[in-house]
């Protein structure tokens, strides 16, 4: 009789079989099949496979290792067998030296003697021509096959001495997305498999080993024995499937392969076997308990296979607390991080892949693994959650006897009107909100049209504050869109410099979201950190600073230490720090954000970049430029080529790199630099940008340098004025300015000019920065140095003493005690005090020896 019709009888005899004691069995078997032969080979199979499902993720290569019961040496051909590996379903594995033509240890597999029925033999020559036709360094190569003189076929392949993926993961302490990386490259194996149309059947850890070429993770799959060959190989090759039996192993096994009705087993089994694996890797166990199957009959081990959906991953870890601890440790985090982790993209890309039916799964191996590489990367993910309505049809079909029992007819009709209800006010839903973004946008730029701007010339800056007035009546129904809406209009602020009005938007933004979101949702937490940005940029670092310190402690426990937006938040309290002046902190905590950074999301991600950016101004702050400047000749490399030459992300380092080529000393490298800049940013963001001021502030200081002070001054001049026109008098730049066009007067001796241009300066900075910014400081005290030398000692000893008390650096105080310019002073009553007050708390914050 044909296999499926068999399948009844098959089925009864294992499942009495398995009732059995197992030494009883074969005796069982020998009278139940009688001479059937073939029904005979169908139940040992199944019962061979099925008490096998207890090594579900052993190495057959390895922890079955024995020895040769018989002690002699075997020759086979030119291969010497050492010891026996393991034995599998259909034959046995040998460690073997190969003698000729090249010497090599290889493994060698042969068919079990006394199993040379005919179809063991045809999937065995099977797996040889689909070894051979495979060229992939995730796949094992085959070197040669054969036949022993008996007739018993071999075929010698590449030895992985590696252990299966899951162990080599949990033994190094591979973090989750280390864990990611090397299940991309058993994807592509297995996706170059399917393009040389063969199917695996039966991926599992113990199939997947792990090895190190250059001390990096490689992975090798091995055991193609159950593999099926889709389209004929060689001339006369019958193609083979082994319908109503049971193909693979019970726990990775897809549902349509434990389901005898379904004859066409194609890829999508190997995606599913693929999203089994893949569940392991991130959370230690099985989607199902494969321990009760020894317990139940095999007809209800299949049916659960078939119909039992699997928990999400992220839930899976949780319910376990006495091995959670040791399952997150081998994923180097902890056990609430490790659901936090799993929970979301990584929950929808793994339950997609085990999605019972096919056509709701994965279509390749490919699309696998480009969505896994989406997640990598931060971008969106193609997976998404099945529909309340497939979860109904689901059910519908998982327990049709008891719908139709319970329910019959009317309840179905009753489900399906109100899911077509819920879907309807979906669907109004979205197009009310269509309608209502169109409703505002038109609104937006209705003061463009003639009629309203009345032939005036409007700017985008005007269309954006009308809108940012008019955002609460245009979308008060609508507060999750409002949200969304306010942050893009906060963001174009922040494009034009327009700090005050961002922060006003954003911290709406902030104050919608953690009401209809949470405050610990990740679109939160993201415009929570672009509100701190805005403040920082007012100059309100201890705001900042407490924003981003509270915002780092939330994306740490809520996405992880890890993820990109803690990792981001904690670059941005780095560079907090430095504009605060305290550089020793922004330091320490900006190398290990950038090599956090360099490990997590790799070299050439922006973020990454710009902290590496970060940490060089950092250093150069502290005096440290040749440090500084190879970091920023890397940064700008890097930025040329990810960016490109003319992006805004390179000229600004550019600029950087060229004020590191001043501090030391290559004024005509530095001059060439910015004059490359210059032109750069002309072209790009026009004539009055703030980013082209600061590159001619830039410019005049290098002329300022080489001693061509009329030349800086005349420059200088030009840059304040602009500064005055487009910044406003209490900028920032305006201060910068006015304290350069000081230094270049001083230099040409015009002593009474220069206190005129650096006490306004010193007035812009002491109410911008405060009196104990480290800017501050130092402008204040080149003023009492100025006073001196206009013979003005009251003056002079009251900027001196608000120096000295808001701390000098040591140059200052070196040049206080020393320097020439103090001459005037020297004798004064206040004088020497202030001198001994300074060293006092100099020596009071030096830092400590280690």
């Amino acid at each position: 009789m044909e296999k499926p019709k068999r399948w009844p009888r098959i089925n009864e005899i294992v499942g009495a079989a398995l009732e059995q004691e197992p030494a009883n069995r074969p005796s069982f078997v020998s009278q139940a099949c009688g001479q059937n032969a073939e029904l005979r080979a169908e139940v040992e199979s199944l019962l061979a496979a099925y008490v096998d499902a207890d090594g579900l993720s052993g190495n057959p290569w390895v922890a079955t290792t024995v020895a040769d019961p018989t002690g002699e040496t075997k020759t086979i051909g030119p291969y010497r067998l050492i010891h026996r590996l393991g034995v599998g379903g259909m034959g046995q594995v040998w460690l073997a030296e190969q003698t000729e033509p090249v010497r090599r240890r290889v493994a060698l597999k042969l068919i079990r003697p006394g199993l040379y029925d005919s179809a063991l033999v045809q999937r065995f020559q099977s797996e040889q021509q689909s070894l051979a036709i495979m060229e992939h360094p995730a796949i094992a190569k085959v070197f040669d096959a054969g036949t022993t003189p008996d007739g018993q076929p071999y075929f010698a392949m590449e030895y992985v001495d590696g252990p299966p993926i899951t162990n080599y993961c949990d033994r190094k302490k591979l973090s989750i997305r280390e864990r990611l990386k090397l299940f991309v490259q058993v994807c592509d194996g297995v996706q170059h498999a399917h393009q040389k149309a063969i199917i695996h059947r039966d991926l599992k850890p113990s199939n997947i080993l792990v090895t190190e070429v250059d001390g990096k993770p490689a992975s090798r799959i091995i055991d193609f024995g159950l593999a099926k060959a889709t389209v004929p190989h060689a001339a006369g090759e019958t193609l083979y499937t082994h319908v109503g039996g049971f193909v693979g192993t019970p726990g990775y096994m897809s549902p349509e392969q434990a389901d005898p009705a379904i004859h066409d087993i194609d890829t999508r089994t190997d995606v599913y076997s693929l999203g089994v694996v893949l569940y392991e890797l991130l959370t230690g166990l099985l989607p199902f308990d494969t321990s009760q199957w020894k317990t139940q009959r095999l007809d209800e081990v299949l049916r659960q296979l078939r119909e039992t959906d699997p928990k999400r991953p992220s839930t899976k870890v949780g319910e376990n607390r006495d091995t959670s601890t040791g399952r997150a440790g081998a994923r180097s985090t902890e056990p609430s991080q490790l659901a936090g982790l799993l929970r979301g993209d990584l929950d929808w890309i793994t339950l997609k892949t085990l999605e019972k039916e096919r056509d709701r799964r994965y279509g390749t191996p490919s699309a696998l693994a480009a969505d896994v590489e989406n997640y990598l990367g931060n971008r969106p993910v193609e997976a998404r959650p099945a529909s309340n309505f497939y979860r109904l049809q689901k059910y519908v079909r998982r327990h049709a006897v008891v719908v139709a029992v319970t329910s019959g007819a009317a309840a179905l009709l009753v489900a399906f009107a109100v899911m077509q209800s819920i879907e309807l006010r979906r669907i109004t839903r979205e197009r009310d909100r269509a309608d209502r973004i169109t409703d505002f946008m038109t609104n937006m730029f209705a003061v463009s049209d003639p009629s309203e701007a009345r032939g005036n010339s409007i700017t985008a800056r005007e269309i954006l504050d009308k809108s940012a007035k008019e955002i609460d009546s245009g979308l008060a129904k609508d507060p999750e869109l409002k949200a969304q809406m306010l942050q893009v209009m906060g963001s174009v602020y922040e494009g034009l410099e327009l700090h005050a009005r961002a922060e006003t938007l954003l911290l709406q933004t902030v104050e919608i979201q953690r009401r209809v979101l949470g405050p610990e949702h990740p679109t939160t937490l993201a415009s929570a950190r672009q509100l701190a940005w805005a403040i920082s940029e007012q100059h309100r670092y201890a705001e900042a600073e407490t924003m981003e310190r509270d915002l780092v402690g939330v994306t740490s426990r809520t996405l992880g230490p890890d993820h990109a937006i803690t990792l981001a938040t904690e670059s941005d309290l780095s560079r907090t720090l430095g504009l605060a002046g305290r550089y020793a902190e922004a330091e320490v905590l900006g190398r290990k954000v950038f090599e956090r950074q360099q490990r997590v999301l790799g070299p050439d991600d922006s973020e990454t970049i710009e902290s590496q950016r970060r940490l060089a101004i950092v250093l150069v702050q502290q005096g440290r430029s040749e440090e500084s400047d190879k970091i920023l000749h890397a940064n700008l490399a890097i930025r040329r080529r990810v960016f490109g030459p003319d992006a805004p992300k390179t000229l600004e380092v550019m600029d950087d790199l060229a004020s590191v080529l001043v501090e030391e000393g290559q004024y005509p490298e530095a001059e060439k630099l910015y004059s490359q800049t210059l032109e750069a940013e002309t072209r790009v963001f026009g004539p009055d940008a703030q980013r082209v001021l600061n590159t001619l502030l830039n410019s005049a200081t290098v002329l300022e340098a080489e001693h061509r002070y009329p030349e800086s001054e005349t420059l200088q001049r030009e840059v304040l004025a602009k500064c005055r026109r487009l910044l406003g008098p209490n900028h920032p730049t305006t201060a910068l300015s006015l304290y350069n066009i000081a230094d270049v007067l001083y230099e040409e001796h015009r002593y009474a000019e220069a206190v005129v241009a650096l006490q306004e300066s010193v007035d812009i900075q002491r109410r911008v920065f405060g009196p104990a910014h480290p800017d501050t400081v130092d402008s204040v005290y080149h003023l009492a140095r100025l006073y001196a030398l206009t013979r003005r000692p009251r003056e002079a000893i009251s900027f001196l003493h608000d120096a000295v008390s808001h701390g000098l650096d040591e140059e200052s105080l070196e040049d206080l005690k020393k320097g020439p310019d103090w001459k005037t002073l020297r004798g004064q009553p206040d004088f020497e005090p202030l001198i001994g007050e300074a060293q006092k708390l100099a020596s009071a914050n030096a830092p400590k020896p280690q």
